[in-house]
């Protein structure tokens, strides 16, 4: 994303809060200009000094005013800063929260092909750092700006002449920040990039930890790191760097300029055409004159940083969303219907995956889908529950093709237990009733039971109130057993099984299918299983093979025909 356009995004979303941007600008001007009466009250107290001498009646009033200003100055201060860290944390909250909803409305495969922790990275990491950048921005910029202006008319009204030169002399520090604030941002940006690989890469070794160190993976895991730190490192050192030369290089500037107004000014004075007073508060407005010019180089450094992270965001932001479900037909409470009409699709539009496949199921039947792995049985499951879009042909349910009806009605028809169990952070409680939280708590320990899962859940220190995370203490097939009971508890119309009971113990899993069996009476369930002795009274066997069915039928005849079901089937058993 251009720089140009990160800016008006950035601005668009500032301009939200007119009211806290009109109460900045406002407190930066009464700040600067409350400050720029100092200096005139220190001159007149210092020619007050040079012609009178030391008499407390005439100075005690230059400093009652002086108090005055300085304490205006600092109150309107207070109020700025709190005017723009009210911007500051709103602005990034929004960003956030637009973020966070894009992740909702973003198709299966954006989150299928990026990693997890770069997402996180930008959600997180880089909205902290634009948050920093922008704060420091509004603080300083504004401030800087109103400062620069104030001075420039106090000088020219001062002495002309001196003034002018200021003037004249003062662009040189900002083309020498301009000229070391362009080379920063690629650095900035590669540091962000970095940073949001190395956040990717240390949530994939935590989330594996078990295998890494079961594999002895830790040495190159830690070099694989080391590596992308070295990078981080590098990058942030660039950045750090030239980011660094832009004060000094200004500051020596302004230096210059201070001097040459002093030498100037002492002239002046020595030929009477300037009070001491007079130079004194003209040095004091030289000297904020160039502070400001030092001060927004930072600033623009800082910007160059949060404008890096804040594109991150908004690349996230601008993610192609799925199809919108405006205007689409609501699904009802199915009967079960379903029909592949020639569905074409792949991943790869390189590579097919599925082509032509064709399959009718009618209300209550039980289908089973086997195959080696690869061969496209979880896929077609993506398709059912349009996870993915099909590239050819049609997916029905209830005669009706998906693409026409919401998504949220067709999810919400459908139950689903996956091989990869998932637990919010809450209580058992709101895990169970997360499908249905309207549920009363007879129906949910009656689930819970169904599933074999209300023993070992009254075993737990708080029975259904315990806290539970995802990667907490639980086993995986105790996970599993509360992933089936939360299915049980909404029986849908259809259900999806994929692999799922493939973390249970034998005899837990025969129980289990004991109480699937009663919840699929009645139900079209679609069922994917590895161990087959799971599927032998499904209605059909599917058995697939580079996204073809290339068999079809029950257990008994499929056997008979000595085919692909029959030699898995051997191979388990043999």
């Amino acid at each position: 994303m251009k720089k140009s356009g990160t800016f008006k995004r950035i601005l668009r979303y500032v301009g939200r809060y007119p009211l806290s941007l009109t109460g900045s600008i406002l407190f930066a001007i009464v700040t600067v200009a409350a400050t720029l009466f100092v200096p005139v009250y220190f001159g007149d107290g210092i020619d007050c000094i040079v012609e009178y001498g030391v008499q407390w009646s005439k100075l005690r009033g230059i400093f009652l005013k002086t108090a005055g200003a300085v304490g205006i100055a600092a109150f309107s201060q207070w109020l700025l800063s709190l005017c723009n860290n009210r911007i500051s944390c709103n602005v990034v909250r929004d960003i956030r929260k637009d973020a966070f909803a894009k992740l909702g409305a973003l198709p299966l495969q954006y989150i299928d092909t990026h990693a997890h922790g770069d997402t996180v990275s930008r959600v997180v990491a880089d909205a902290d750092q634009f948050s920093d950048g922008l704060l420091m921005g509004f603080t300083q910029f504004f401030t800087g700006i109103m400062t620069i202006l104030g001075t420039i008319v106090f000088m020219l009204v001062t002495n002309f002449k001196i003034g002018l030169i200021v003037v004249l002399a003062s662009p040189i520090s900002l083309l020498v920040a301009r000229f070391v604030a362009t080379h920063t941002h690629k650095f900035f940006k590669q540091q962000t990039e970095t940073r949001g690989e190395q956040t990717a890469f240390a949530e994939e070794a935590i989330g594996g930890l078990k295998t890494v160190i079961a594999f002895a993976h830790e040495d190159e895991n830690e070099e694989k790191f080391d590596e992308i730190n070295g990078r981080l490192e590098k990058a942030s050192l660039n950045a750090t760097f030239y980011s660094s030369l832009t004060n000094p290089s200004t500051r020596f500037i302004n230096n210059l300029i201070y001097a040459a107004v002093a030498l100037v000014g002492a002239f002046d004075v020595i030929a009477g055409g300037f009070t001491v007073g007079g130079l004194t508060k003209f040095l004091s407005y030289a000297n904020q004159y160039t502070k400001p010019f030092n001060e927004i180089s930072g600033v623009i450094t800082e910007l160059k940083s949060a404008f890096a992270c804040a594109a991150r965001i908004f690349e996230l932001i601008d993610e192609k969303e799925e199809s919108p479900d405006t205007g689409l037909e609501t699904l009802g409470e199915a009967e079960g219907r379903v029909r592949l009409d020639k569905v074409d699709f792949s991943y790869n539009k390189d590579r097919a995956l599925i082509q032509d496949l064709s399959l009718e199921v009618e209300t209550g039947q039980r289908i089973a889908i086997v195959g080696r792995t690869g061969s496209g049985k979880t896929t077609l499951i993506n398709l059912l529950m349009r996870f993915y879009d099909v590239d050819g042909g049609a997916v029905l349910v209830e005669g009706k093709d998906i693409r026409g009806l919401t998504r949220n009605s067709l999810r919400k028809n459908y139950g689903m237990v996956l091989q990869e169990t998932w637990l919010k952070n809450g209580t058992v409680r709101e895990n169970l009733k997360m499908g249905k939280p309207e549920a009363t708590d007879e129906e949910m320990i009656a689930a819970a039971k169904a599933a074999h899962a209300h023993g070992f859940i009254k075993r737990m220190e708080k029975g259904y109130d315990t806290p539970i995370t995802d990667g907490g203490a639980l086993s995986e097939g105790q996970k599993q057993l509360l992933c089936i009971a939360r299915i049980m508890l909404t029986k849908p119309p259809m259900l999806i099984l994929d692999e799922a009971t493939s973390s249970i113990d034998t005899r837990t899993e025969l129980k289990i299918s004991d109480a699937f069996t009663k919840l699929m009476e009645g139900r079209t369930s679609f069922i994917v299983a590895h161990r087959l002795s799971t599927i032998v009274h499904s209605d059909r066997i599917l058995v697939m093979e580079n996204g073809r069915v290339v068999e079809q039928g029950t257990h008994t005849e499929l056997l008979a025909k000595g085919g692909a079901y029959a030699a898995l089937y051997n191979g388990q058993f043999a």
